[in-house]
């Protein structure tokens, strides 16, 4: 483990929207938004969060598998400059709730972990004010602030974060992720809803939502929130390394995927491979750090070799690979249709037998004016997530993590609908 010198971040004070001196019963906090961009050289995706008094502009990686938020404090925010910057004692209740490891200077400390070089530093925990926006669905409705705990790195520490970034903000099930604080200093359902954009174009951008619906994307009038697929979240009860301890359930989104077929023909593969067991292994979680879709080879194999029977049915010539990719396709001879690429349709069987539908938007990544490839990454043979959902996948569909009641809803392509993620 990499433990360079220890980094003591403080930051946040608790600090609440005020309420109106005439003593009536405040209306219910509507939901936040948060505007997401795309970074197409990393394909990552970031947001913009004002931290600390006076406010400093800090662009924050999304990480639903993250507990911990971090930032570059030594390139960006200075918690020094900060007047509500404030520690987080190692002695505190506050600081055992975030499962601190240690002490420094009185200051709690934690284990950071970057999930793209599988790197992990002792860093020291604290807090600072984060301005936030509620929503009517869309649109910015008024301002409020949260605490936001999370930790100072080096710079050397952010290797493979997106260079548009400063740092990464957590998203996942843990206490102290921005989810989860959001819930609790502001009394919002523990929900958290994710819009990625597919395109990095500086004229649009995407939204992830705090608190629930309603969701909005014209022309679409109603609340798309009503029309969602549901399916069950599922707890892996082992943490994935770097652990808060052995005994710790994983922080991470996890479904129950029970198949997958390629339109109507199921993709044949063993099914315990879908199966999370006694030791965490297995199983299909859902990551925006992952660009692509990645399987256990078994599955992979399998996938490409059904996919690519319906695709040859359809007259779609398959071509040399392009790495990542391992199936790619002439691109003169695939159509295009209102949901990208006109291809055989992936579905992700669920548990209630919701389907999640891969149409060719999601499915397909263009690498060259000549040539497409499936979006969909090998594995290897012993991975310890049998498929990890990417954030291509998820581009233009709206999916909601409700932490309350374990649910999983999401939308299917919102291109069939004539919108799409990304706006003004």
């Amino acid at each position: 483990m990499v433990t360079p010198p220890r980094l003591f971040l403080l930051p946040l004070i608790a600090s609440f929207l005020s309420l109106s001196s005439s003593g009536t019963q405040p209306p219910a906090p509507s939901s936040l938004i948060f505007p997401v961009v795309k970074d197409e050289a990393s394909h990552q995706y970031y947001t913009t969060i004002a931290l600390g008094t006076p406010p400093s502009p800090v662009r924050a990686v999304l990480d639903l598998s993250g507990s911990y938020s971090w930032f570059d404090c030594a390139a960006h925010y200075n918690p020094s400059s900060s007047s509500s910057h404030r520690h987080i004692l190692c002695s505190s209740a506050r600081c055992r709730a975030a499962r601190g490891g240690g002490c420094f200077n009185d200051t709690c400390s934690v284990f950071v972990h970057n999930p793209l070089t599988d790197v992990v530093i002792e860093a020291g925990f604290g807090e600072d004010v984060a301005v936030v926006h509620h929503t009517d669905g869309i649109k910015y409705t008024s301002r409020g602030v949260i605490q936001l705990p999370f930790s100072c790195v080096p710079s050397e520490f952010m290797r493979g974060i997106s260079g548009a970034g400063n740092g990464v903000i957590a998203l996942s099930l843990a206490p102290t992720s921005l989810a989860t604080k959001s819930s609790a200093d502001l009394n919002l359902p523990h929900k958290l809803a994710l819009c990625l954009p597919s395109s990095s174009s500086s004229s649009g951008h995407g939204d992830f939502y705090l608190g629930g619906g309603p969701y909005l994307r014209p022309p679409i009038k109603e609340d798309i929130s009503k029309s969602l697929l549901v399916t069950q979240l599922l707890i892996d009860p082992v943490s994935q390394p770097p652990s808060h301890g052995s005994a710790s359930p994983s922080d991470q989104y996890f479904i129950d995927v029970t198949a997958i077929k390629v339109n109507f023909a199921p993709v044949n593969f063993k099914a315990s491979l879908l199966a999370i067991d006694k030791n965490g292994r297995g199983g299909t979680k859902i990551s925006t750090l992952t660009p692509y879709t990645v399987l256990h080879s078994t599955i992979y194999k399998a996938l490409v070799t059904e996919f690519s029977r319906q695709a040859a049915e359809k007259k779609i010539r398959r071509v040399e690979p392009i790495a990542p990719f391992g199936a790619c396709f002439d691109t003169r001879s695939v159509r295009s249709g209102v949901a990208g690429p006109e291809v055989p349709v992936i579905v992700l069987v669920l548990r209630s037998d919701a389907q999640w539908r891969i149409e060719g938007a999601n499915s397909m990544v263009r690498v060259s004016k000549e040539v497409m490839c499936l979006g969909f990454v090998e594995g290897g043979s012993r991975p310890r997530t049998a498929i990890v959902i990417g954030a291509h996948q998820m581009e233009d569909n709206l999916v909601e993590f409700d932490a309350a009641s374990l649910m999983f809803r999401f939308s299917n392509s919102l291109l069939l609908r004539n919108t799409s993620c990304s706006h003004s």
